[in-house]
């Protein structure tokens, strides 16, 4: 990681994620059209905050980590440039799944 993207950590219950990238080349090298191309759900978290905080002060530990894949809403997120690349701002209550390498 580069040095803005250390230095940025989220407060709370937000994760920094990073979409992953539309498909727009099929595996034999026919491109894709941009209107046929499926919408990114999916992407990677790349930093987390220490966690939501209770009524009585106690923080609840965020449900992902660094590295893992998740299932974005379909709408949501703000987004935030980072060294000319874009990554999006959630919670972490709004994460839709965290998706299981095989």
């Amino acid at each position: 990681m580069a040095g803005a993207l250390k230095r940025f950590i989220p407060l709370f219950d937000r994760v920094l994620i990073q979409k992953a990238e539309a498909i727009t080349k099929t595996s034999s090298g026919i491109l894709i059209p941009e209107k046929s191309v499926a919408k990114v759900n999916t992407g990677t978290v790349v930093a987390i905050g220490a966690g939501a905080r209770t009524e009585n002060g106690t923080t609840v530990p965020p449900a992902v980590a660094v590295g893992d894949e998740v299932m974005l809403p379909e709408f949501g997120g703000t987004k935030v440039l980072l060294e000319e690349k874009e990554y999006f701002l959630y919670r972490d209550s709004d994460l839709l799944a965290k998706l299981k390498n095989e």
